[in-house]
């Protein structure tokens, strides 16, 4: 493989780690085995550093087509707490409110997802790195700033109960979807349509366009794929 001229890589991030660090673990070691200063190098897709999952690095001209890949679809796997909120609709916080769950059964939950297929209204969170008058929403938030995200059209082509736990009050489904989904966000508005609440206990990319989690290595195994497929 040629790097410099450009090639695709395909990382399942790890819990904790951001996108932007994953992609420097991998540069730092590509550029060190290739003698140069710094890989030319992007990622397509963010994930929050509590997600693991499919993360595309491109290096060289294979960086031309981020935005490209961006746009292709995605899968996803995610738990969900039910009866509870955090600020950050995740566990990056702690809970800040609880609600009921007795009347929460599998047929309302799988009667409730079935109104989030198909086009929505989604309001990020306010916990993202969406850009608000030139900053973070992040960044404003933990200042303490009064933030108003605005909704924004996204496409959910499917979405599936695949485990309900009743006595932990937990459940995991299976997402697939369009640019710009918060899974989330997702997550904050099941637990409303459910008349409780809800935030992400685990959340998984599982497909980015045809790159599966099957298709991906871990950062461990990243200096001997090096090793493998280096062209020097």
């Amino acid at each position: 493989m040629d790097f410099l001229a450009g090639e695709f890589i395909y990382i399942n991030k790890p819990y904790r780690m951001s996108s932007f660090g994953a992609l420097a673990y991998v540069r730092y070691r590509l550029s060190r085995k290739l003698h140069v200063k710094r890989v030319k190098m992007g990622h397509a897709g963010t994930l929050d550093p509590l997600a693991t999952g499919v993360l595309i690095l491109c290096t060289g001209k294979a960086t031309k087509r981020i935005e490209e890949l961006q746009l292709e679809s995605k899968e996803y796997t995610a738990t969900l707490q039910l009866g509870a909120t955090t600020p950050s609709f995740d566990r990056e916080h702690t809970v800040d409110m609880t609600y009921p769950t007795r009347h929460i059964t599998r047929e309302l939950i799988e009667k409730t997802l079935r109104q989030f297929e198909g086009d929505q209204m989604q309001v990020p969170p306010l916990y993202s790195a969406v850009m608000v008058d030139g900053h973070r929403a992040y960044k404003l938030a933990r200042k303490g700033d009064d933030v108003e995200l605005k909704a924004k059209p996204i496409h959910i082509d499917e979405i599936e109960l695949t485990d309900f736990n009743p006595e932990l009050m937990q459940m995991s489904i299976r997402v697939a979807c369009g640019k710009g989904t918060y899974i989330r966000s997702l997550a904050r508005d099941i637990g409303l349509a459910l008349g409780s609440g809800a935030f992400l206990t685990a959340l998984c990319r599982t497909r980015l366009g045809d790159v599966r989690i099957e298709d991906c290595i871990t950062l461990d195994e990243v200096p001997e794929w090096i090793e493998n497929n280096i062209s020097l």
